[in-house]
């Protein structure tokens, strides 16, 4: 029987699954995650007295940023990769100094600090008694208890949603930091835990490794990275940005590199803290996802060099990563492989009443300006689609009686970030159990990821009685995809033929109430940004070794590892080789992306830079030739991929 959450808000409550509430340095959501149990009001010994809050400000002239990114796009127009300078981005879009002096000033009336850290932040601190008073909020204090091996932790949240100043909501889009839940999932994945384990690794059609053992080094020679390697192209003089919301063991990567024979440089990875880091490596915070992302991309450009900025599991301290990311102009491409559902992100996370519009903002106004302006600068950003397939609002931290909702990921749903879709190789795998006879699943060619081709492991004689797939463990998985109502349709996908609409008659129900409560129901027929925009090989059954110390277990190899955790690295990588074989910055790739999918209409050949994925679905959405939002434009043949954008960008 699932348990209900304790009231945080009574409009938000309802709306909340007991495994997004958690606090900062402590473990990642999941559907095993206790509800919390509301304390009363934070009490002063409870926790610091002093708040640290981020404001992010509203960008000036935000349609013509819009236009400038357009215009630094297109190769026919003068400003074509001219890109911008932090400083210049602040003086032409950001809050003014005046406006911000006048923020702060009003600010002060209540005893808070205010400090721009970015061209779209503010960072404010005070006494919680000050903040409380200056946003019309109450604080609670929340226990989550010890579960799984987990010791219990505390985090803070409003009892109502926070009210925006009316003398500072021109200049100001919301509040975050009031909410310490850890609030985001990495996009990592295993096998199916109920399933029979694999019998015989095979080994696919232009591997070195068997499945399950895959290292940088496959996917070089299966994706034909190969031909820039044997240029030379390492992706020397690249910077290569990871934000992530986990420690990690710098010694994994090295060792990884050095046992796929790769020459790197021992010092090349900088870590930088930002809200005072992540706390130490663990298992439960995700640090496999953060080793992981710093492998595969690092990897795959040995010769880049690896910025990890390294934050805490809360919406503010996501933020916070990304402003230092793309403030320090300092990594030419940056990926995540976190998020959560995109309505979760918007309404959850310390959500802010608008007095104006009497809307709700929060972070979502925040990772938008800021993926903004780091397109300006040429930055290129990568995120994760997510490992739920078509029901990102159904993954693994949802209560098994909701009921499925077609939904995309954030920060991957953003228009201004390349979201990194999933595929499963083609090949045999051979799966036996004791005393049962063993299955072989031939899979003809790279497809589509999703666990729909392991059914007949859910199927007597293996199952009996049989498992439905959600019972099997097996769906909702694979490559994260669908259509936004958060985002609108972006420029580049205007046209592009297989991009879709929002379905009809989706909503969110609880079902474990009598009557079934609708949780939300979803806008039908919305022009929305379409994920993902591209995909590699992203199932377990497929994947990758992965070089990781487990704060239980020490230091082993593990295998079998996959998700789109492992694809938005690797386009990191590619980026960055990309970047050294042209001698500059991308900036945002979709728009060359895209360009290229029409020109060359995605189709098989010698020289083609993408490679058709027309067959699997990821339990909506079908594969096909051309844009599916399943996978995307498909997968790149790097080599060509980077001769494309040299003769044609």
């Amino acid at each position: 029987m699932r348990t209900h959450f304790p009231a945080i808000t009574a409009a938000i409550c309802a709306l909340v699954f007991s495994s997004t509430c958690a606090m900062a340095s402590n473990p990642f959501p999941t559907k095993d995650t206790p509800a919390p149990k509301d304390l009363g009001v934070l009490k002063p010994e409870s926790s610091s007295g002093t708040l640290s809050l981020t404001l992010p400000l509203k960008l000036r002239n935000a349609a013509a940023a819009d236009a400038l990114l357009k215009s630094i796009s297109d190769k026919t127009s003068a400003n074509y990769h001219q890109f911008l300078t932090p400083a210049q981005f602040r003086a032409q879009f950001g809050a003014s100094d005046d406006d911000v002096a006048s923020v702060a000033a009003y600010l002060a009336t209540y005893g808070l600090n205010a400090q721009r850290s970015g061209a779209t932040a503010l960072k404010v601190t005070g006494s919680r008694e000050d903040v409380q008073r200056a946003f019309k909020v109450t604080l609670h204090d929340y226990l989550v208890a010890a579960h799984g091996g987990v010791p219990e932790f505390h985090f803070q949240a409003p009892a109502t949603a926070a009210t925006m100043p009316a003398e500072i909501s021109a200049v100001v889009a919301g509040v975050l930091g009031l909410n310490t839940r850890p609030a985001f999932a990495p996009h990592y994945r295993q096998g199916a835990s109920r399933l029979p384990k694999i019998a015989e690794t095979a080994k696919g059609t232009g591997l070195i490794n068997p499945f399950g053992s895959l290292t940088v080094a496959d996917f070089d020679e299966y994706y034909d990275v190969t031909p820039l390697s044997a240029k030379g192209i390492t992706g020397k003089g690249r910077t290569i940005g990871i934000v992530t919301l986990a420690n990690f063991t710098p010694s994994d990567a090295l060792k990884y590199w050095k046992s796929v024979g790769l020459k790197v440089s021992p010092d090349r990875i900088k870590v930088i803290a930002v809200d005072g880091g992540a706390g130490p490596p663990s298992d439960a915070s995700g640090s496999g996802e953060t080793a992981l992302d710093v492998e595969q991309s690092g990897g795959v450009a040995p010769g880049a060099d690896i910025i990890v900025y390294q934050a805490p599991n809360t919406d503010q301290a996501f933020v916070d990563a990304f402003v230092e990311a793309v403030e320090s102009n300092k990594a030419d491409s940056i990926s995540t492989s976190w998020g959560e559902w995109e309505w979760f992100d918007n309404l959850l996370n310390a959500p802010v009443t608008d007095p104006y519009t009497g809307k709700t903002v929060s972070d979502l106004t925040a990772f938008h300006q800021l993926f903004l302006q780091a397109a300006l600068q040429g930055q290129t950003l990568f995120a994760a689609s997510g490992d739920a397939g078509a029901y990102d609002a159904n993954d693994g931290m949802s209560p098994p009686d909701y009921s499925l909702a077609l939904s995309v990921d954030s920060p991957a749903s953003d228009p201004y970030i390349t979201a990194a879709g999933g595929t499963t190789l083609p090949g045999k795998q051979t799966f036996s159990a004791k005393g049962l006879p063993t299955l072989v699943i031939d899979i003809p060619k790279e497809r589509v990821w999703s666990w729909d081709y392991l059914e007949p492991l859910c199927a007597a004689p293996y199952e009996n009685p049989p498992l439905d797939p959600v019972d099997c463990g097996i769906f909702p998985v694979g490559s994260g995809g669908g259509v936004s109502f958060e985002s609108s349709l972006p420029f580049y996908q205007a046209g592009i033929s297989g991009v879709q609409k929002t379905a009809s008659y989706q909503s969110l129900i609880d079902e474990d109430t009598i009557p079934p409560t609708t949780i939300l129901d979803l806008p039908a027929g919305y022009v929305g940004r379409n994920v993902p925009d591209v995909s590699f090989n992203a199932d377990p059954y497929t994947g990758y070794e992965l070089y990781y110390t487990s704060d239980q277990t020490g230091f082993s190899v593990l295998t079998f590892n996959g998700g789109t955790s492992f694809v938005g690295p690797q386009l990191n990588g590619v980026i960055g080789l990309i970047g050294q074989y042209l001698g500059h910055r991308i900036g945002l790739l979709n728009v060359p992306l895209y360009e290229i999918q029409k020109a060359s209409g995605a189709h098989p050949g010698k020289d083609a830079p993408l490679r058709v994925i027309d067959s699997g679905n990821n339990d909506y959405y079908d594969g096909r030739d051309g844009y599916s939002p399943a996978v995307g434009v498909g997968t790149l043949d790097v080599s060509n991929f980077a001769e494309a954008l040299k003769t044609t960008f």
